[in-house]
């Protein structure tokens, strides 16, 4: 699709289909038209008022409704979409009508279309969130079909292929950084979706040197032999199993800005790039065969980074995964082995499945010895945080408050949901163990506490920390408004939020 901002009405512009954005207080009553579209209306020889009443349309959140118009009319097609309630009206709001907007379109096959949504925040916002919006609503991942599913269409077109923003005439920036964020998205969904005879820790080392070689960032991959002199006994404890050609990667990113950084982050990704459980094995029913997307915080982060990199923020920005499979094999990692992090804690492995932990351990003392004002992880670590909110929300964890708001503030922005969790320290007795420093896991209660206080025992000098369980809405069953089932991307644009933000 190609966007185009411009300056030209809903009434003046020409094209195959016409979208129209309507709050619920702009009706009086289901059915009626609102008055500013009373000439609008005249042109299109009735049809607005036709279709609100057969529609029922009143402009309700998620609502819309399409159909032809005269053939003499300056349109083929009238699309109308709800945004809800106007004081309740966020950017989320624009998106997920741009994408219902966007679905009706192509199912009504508008190769041109102009869109007209009502302002949400200031117009670059909003024009923003219509490309995001749409541009994830449409987007099909077909890398692995020998034929696509538009190739079964007689035209074979796209649809739509041209998409005027109406009465936006210079917002083309904020086009721009929607498609670089959408870059950073699209990147994470292709990761994520890839089968683990495509994804391997390697492939994850290649796509962080893309990134690096295309955008000026610079790249440091440790070998493992380089992770072993670094005391990586977590991670590669995990790693152990892994046939010999897809051994581990720690991967390092780093952008650093053109002038003075305000601030120094570090990012860091979990990244299993296939989860067999080890030898405590997933079983039936666990869900094995989508375990391919428990490399979904290393996705989220290197999508960030390919994002991050071309708005060139003003903050040093580290990106950091430690990759590697949890496998089974004859060098598999025991229950009841007893590992050494690569910060002198040892931990007493009572559940091989357990394993984001082990690795995030490492990733974050790395990260921590990189003397950064702020580290966030990412990470799909627990079945738990799933139970506690489900496939919409991400559960998060931090030792501050401010990093807490911050990261609140770019949720609400973004519309990738989180909901913060507690960091009761008495919860840790659960995971204490006999004969080393702790365990892998607790007790069944609170698990994903339990995880996220595992975590923070490899942070010791950095002030802000957060941990953030994405096992629910990294990969979902259901289709979301812009979501497809499967991989959905998630925490690329929860990330940039926050880092244009600090």
């Amino acid at each position: 699709m190609d966007f185009q901002a411009i300056a030209t009405a809903p009434a003046d512009w020409t094209g195959d289909g016409l979208v129209l954005g309507f709050f619920e207080e702009d009706f009086a009553e289901a059915g009626t038209l609102p008055e500013q579209l009373t000439a609008l209306d005249g042109k299109l020889d009735g049809a607005i008022a036709d279709l609100l009443t057969e529609a029922k349309f009143a402009g309700k959140a998620n609502s819309g409704a399409s159909t032809r118009v005269g053939r003499n009319t300056p349109v083929k097609k009238l699309i109308l979409v709800g945004l809800g309630k106007s004081e309740k009206a966020k950017s989320e709001s624009i998106r997920q009508a741009a994408a219902k907007a966007g679905k009706l379109a192509k199912s009504e096959k508008c190769s041109t279309l102009g869109v007209a949504l009502p302002t949400v925040g200031d117009a670059g916002q909003t024009v923003q969130a219509i490309v995001e919006g749409m541009s994830l609503a449409l987007y099909k991942d077909e890398r692995f079909k020998s034929k696509s599913d538009d190739d079964k269409d007689e035209d074979n077109a796209e649809y739509p292929a041209t998409v005027s923003l109406l009465e936006a005439d210079g917002q083309a920036d904020a086009i721009a950084k929607a498609e670089q964020i959408l870059s950073g998205v699209v990147l994470a969904r292709k990761l994520v979706a890839a089968p683990p005879n495509e994804l391997s820790p390697q492939t994850l080392a290649d796509t962080a040197k893309d990134i690096a070689d295309s955008h000026g960032l610079e790249l440091t991959v440790l070998e493992q032999d380089e992770c072993e002199k670094r005391g990586m006994g977590a991670f590669l404890g995990v790693a152990k199993a892994s046939a010999t050609d897809a051994p581990p990667k720690f991967i390092h990113l780093t952008y650093k800005p053109e002038g003075t950084a305000k601030k120094k982050i570090a990012i860091v990704g979990k990244g299993v790039t296939f989860d067999s459980g080890g030898l405590n094995l997933k079983g039936p029913g666990s869900g094995i065969e989508t375990m391919k997307m428990d490399m979904g915080g290393a996705a989220a982060t290197l999508g960030a980074a390919k994002a991050l990199a071309q708005l060139k923020p003003d903050v040093e920005l580290h990106f950091i995964s430690a990759a590697t499979e949890n496998m089974i094999s004859g060098h598999a990692l025991h229950p009841g082995d007893i590992l050494t992090a690569s910060n002198g804690k040892t931990i007493e492995v009572n559940n091989t499945d357990a394993e984001g932990r082990l690795t995030l351990a490492d990733a974050l003392v790395y990260a921590d010895a990189l003397g950064v004002d702020a580290i966030v992880d990412l990470a799909t670590l627990t079945g738990a945080c799933l139970i506690a909110l489900g496939n919409d929300i991400a559960g998060y964890w931090s030792i501050d408050d401010d990093l807490a708001a911050d990261l609140k503030t770019a949720s609400e922005s973004s519309g990738e949901k989180i909901w913060q969790m507690p960091l009761e320290q008495k919860y840790f007795e659960g995971i204490k163990s006999p004969i080393a420093d702790m365990k892998n896991t607790g007790p069944r209660p609170a698990g994903s506490i339990t995880a996220a206080l595992f975590l923070k025992e490899f942070v010791k000098d950095t002030e802000a920390w957060a941990h953030i369980d994405i096992a629910g809405p990294a990969w979902t069953s259901k289709e979301g408004p812009y979501t497809p089932a499967g991989a959905s991307g998630y925490g690329v644009r929860l990330l940039v939020d926050w880092v244009t933000a600090s």
